[in-house]
């Protein structure tokens, strides 16, 4: 009963496998967004101003970021808690694919976040116009809790592998 019991818990692992398909799905919706915006950028790029031009440049950058996000929790999440994913020694591999256990995949994931919330940071500095004293405080205050927390993982992730 036992080892039934052991195999039906380490067989439920592939439960996961579909939510990491499904963040592809996810992925090619911030492909379609990205186009988006680059089209609705296009017939305005001789008229814009140059900080509408940046404004649109960090969303773009921003979504690159959330991207890049996705690709690694989907990758090394699918090989460090479903299987081993079987390339062929033909095909182009990632250079990281395999090399990033649950701690590394963390850290990385939290120092996107803060690279992503900067991003959104420094949009909201170049759009003061539109948001509100105690709305800028928030944002800053969120921004410094994603930082220390990146900070502290890091930290602690250091301390605990010497």
């Amino acid at each position: 009963m036992e080892r039934f019991f052991e195999r039906l818990m380490y067989a439920s692992r592939w439960i996961m496998a579909p939510i990491y398909l499904g963040l592809s799905l996810v992925l090619l919706a911030l492909g379609v967004k990205f186009f988006q915006e680059v089209i609705h950028l296009v017939p305005t790029l001789w008229t814009m101003k140059e900080v509408d031009l940046i404004l649109v440049t960090l969303t773009l950058v921003d979504i690159a970021l959330v991207g890049g996000l996705i690709v690694m929790v989907m990758f090394s999440g699918y090989e460090n808690f479903v299987s081993k994913l079987d390339i062929d020694e033909g095909d182009e591999k990632l250079a990281w694919l395999g090399q990033l256990d649950s701690n590394s995949l963390k850290n990385k994931v939290s120092a996107s976040i803060v690279a992503i919330s900067s991003i959104h940071l420094l949009k909201v500095f170049m759009n003061l116009t539109y948001y509100d004293e105690e709305k800028i405080i928030w944002y800053v205050l969120i921004h410094l809790t994603f930082v220390l927390s990146a900070f502290t993982m890091g930290f602690l992730d250091k301390i605990t592998k010497h």
